[in-house]
């Protein structure tokens, strides 16, 4: 029987019941002692723990259904010979830290989202909702077709690989293979029919995708709102012969195009395929944001004079203004609606499951008025579309109102969560008109709606809590940010429900180890004591060791009543470098990836304290489980 108690010295076992004696911080687990129940063997390699009876029976005692790791597209490694400047899940190095992933006792993979991004904004948040990032081709695939030699393959890679992500090179590295590729496609009849059959399926995008990269690329990279009128409102104003003459004027870039959309969607089913060999899910990631290629290429459905944004919060005193277009709610019955549902089943075709980037904006989205110079103040100012009938800075948005004026609490702040104090039955049908759509697309694909991961953070208004609620799903709890000093905090663990998604951090986050080296010495004693207390431990004073507090806070997730858990990389294996800094412009934004040699950078850290102990920390929390801590 599993259950937590000792770490051996490296390479030794425990059988006997007595602890072993006093070793190095990371090699040495708080001592339990418990004679009712028979002690466990521990196996301590390379300061990585080994507990007989595995990880997963483990986590399976302590109501952990999912653990995900979650990692960036760029962030993934590679090796020198396929490293073109940004990761890819499509490497051989990938391919090695999803094996590691899995000893580890993970049970799936939490991507980013994995639209393609344009050269000079890496961000993945701005990525295309249809058309998948290129730079997530293998370049073995490129090899075996054919579609490129040593000498082009050579030139694309890094002269010195590894290091932060080089998102402009990658792009075009990737972008002159794909060139070198389609002048040789007429050598290769097998490709080209896997192309055919490729563009007949997927018509519906490929074709305005492709122009728009196209016509971007005649403007020198420019967005679509720089471009002459006819071709920036083509999709708009524009008449179908129009629309179908520019395609066939670039019918030879929109083919090259295609071509690597065929080559990136042949390689994430390989991923996928493999994932699920091995016990892997893979959780994708449906972002609120909109592309500027999706901006124009489905113009027509988008409300005029409104842009969505995050509203001021506890987090975000200022809120962000995004920037990105909103749903007409007077379509989402028509293409709207469609648009909706086409994304929502190329999703679910594509991934086990999903993670819903800001839910509230397709509940209760927070809008500000496009046509100002100062759109800092005017998310600042801005409205909750479906819940303002009467606001005099926002007259035109009171025909889209769900909530009545009579349901609305004055007293609150327009982007507070108690703004709307109570809702009907039919009202909150109103609300959840999209989300259904993609609760019923997940439905259609054989998905369960309780796998869905919601990213509610610090806000959660009265209309997004009841459509949860209505579906059974839960919210992210990032418990590095609670506040220990109030019992009701949302982001502490007593506070978790079933059916959160509880973790340190997440890709906006600082690292855990840069932000406990942050913290004053009275907010390490606070952690501290917080910790003692729930995990029961019986020596507090090493909470002071950095590793061991770190996974003692890891630890505290599993023997809370969550059932779903999250780890970022960067808190994985100790980074202290931050993947983003949201809200800012940073070069150094989206960069932070793993080296080819990620596995014995895990183990070095591991050694000096310096990253989490994943297995560690389920015997931590196996300990505390035995001697009280309930998943209340």
């Amino acid at each position: 029987m599993l259950a937590g108690r000792w770490r051996a010295r490296a390479a030794s076992l425990v059988t006997d019941g007595q602890p072993p004696l006093a070793t190095s911080p990371n090699e040495q687990a708080d001592r339990h002692h418990s004679p009712a129940r028979a002690p466990v063997s521990v196996l301590v390699l390379r300061g990585q723990v080994s507990i007989s009876g595995g990880l997963d029976a483990g986590l399976r005692r302590l109501g952990v259904r999912r653990l995900l790791l979650a990692i960036h597209d760029p962030s993934f490694p590679c090796d020198p010979d396929e490293d073109i400047g940004r990761g890819s899940p499509a490497t051989r190095a990938a391919s090695r830290l999803f094996t590691y992933a899995r000893s580890l006792g993970f049970t799936g993979i939490q991507l980013g989202p994995q639209g393609q991004t344009s050269r000079d904004n890496p961000s993945p948040y701005d990525g295309t909702i249809f058309a998948r990032h290129v730079g997530n081709i293998s370049l073995a695939t490129l090899r075996d077709d054919g579609l490129a030699g040593e000498s082009e393959l050579e030139t694309a890679l890094l002269r010195e690989p590894g290091g932060p992500a080089q998102h402009r090179h990658a792009h075009d590295a990737m972008h002159e293979l794909l060139r070198v590729a389609h002048r040789s496609l007429d050598r290769w009849p097998a490709v080209r029919a896997r192309l055919a059959a490729f563009r007949a399926a997927n018509q519906h995008w490929i074709d305005r995708d492709g122009l728009y990269e196209a016509l971007s690329e005649s403007h020198q990279g420019a967005g679509y709102l720089d471009w002459p009128a006819p071709e920036r409102e083509l999709w708009t104003t524009g008449t179908a012969s129009e629309q179908h003459a520019l395609v066939a004027a670039h019918a030879e870039a929109i083919e090259r195009f295609a071509l690597g959309q065929l080559l990136v969607h042949e390689a994430h089913r390989r991923i996928r395929s493999d994932l699920e060999r091995i016990g892997l899910s893979l959780y994708g990631d449906l972002q609120v944001g909109t592309s500027d290629r999706d901006a124009w290429a489905y113009a027509s459905v988008f409300l005029p004079g409104y842009r969505m944004g995050a509203p001021p919060s506890r987090t975000n005193p200022d809120g962000q203004p995004w920037g990105y277009p909103v749903l007409d709610p007077d379509q989402l019955d028509g293409r709207a609606g469609a648009l909706v549902v086409a994304r929502a089943d190329k999703a679910f075709a594509e991934y086990d499951s999903l993670r819903i980037d800001h839910p509230h904006g397709l509940i209760c989205p927070w809008v500000y008025q496009a046509d100002t110079a100062d759109h800092a103040r005017a998310v600042r100012d801005g409205a909750r579309l479906f819940e303002s009938p009467d606001l005099p800075d926002h007259p035109a948005l009171a025909r889209f109102a769900i909530a009545r004026a009579a349901q609305l609490d004055r007293t609150k702040a327009r982007y507070a969560d108690a703004w709307v104090r109570e809702l009907e039955p039919e009202q909150i049908d109103r609300y959840a008109i999209v989300f259904e759509t993609l609760v019923a697309s997940a439905r259609r694909h054989g998905r369960s709606s309780d796998d869905l991961s919601c990213e509610v953070l610090s806000t959660m208004p009265r209309p997004l809590a009841e459509v949860l609620l209505r579906y059974g799903l839960g919210r992210w709890r990032i418990t590095q940010k609670a506040n220990l000093a109030d019992p009701l905090d949302v982001y502490r663990t007593e506070n978790v429900a079933t059916r959160d998604w509880v973790m340190l951090g997440n890709h906006d986050t600082a690292p855990i180890f840069a932000l406990m080296r942050s913290w004053t010495p009275a907010h390490r004693d606070s952690w501290a004591r917080h910790l003692s207390a729930r995990l029961h431990l019986t020596q507090p004073e090493r909470l002071d060791q950095p590793g061991f507090l770190a996974t003692c806070m890891l630890a505290e997730l599993f023997v809370s009543r969550a059932e779903n858990v999250q780890i970022f990389f960067a808190d994985l294996f100790g980074y202290e470098d931050r993947f983003n800094l949201p809200g800012k412009v940073d070069a150094a934004n989206w960069t932070l990836r793993l080296p080819s040699d990620f596995e014995a950078l895990h183990q070095r850290r591991l050694a000096h304290g310096a990253a989490l102990d994943l297995p560690f920390a389920v015997e931590l929390a196996l300990a505390a489980q035995e001697h009280g801590a309930e998943r209340r």
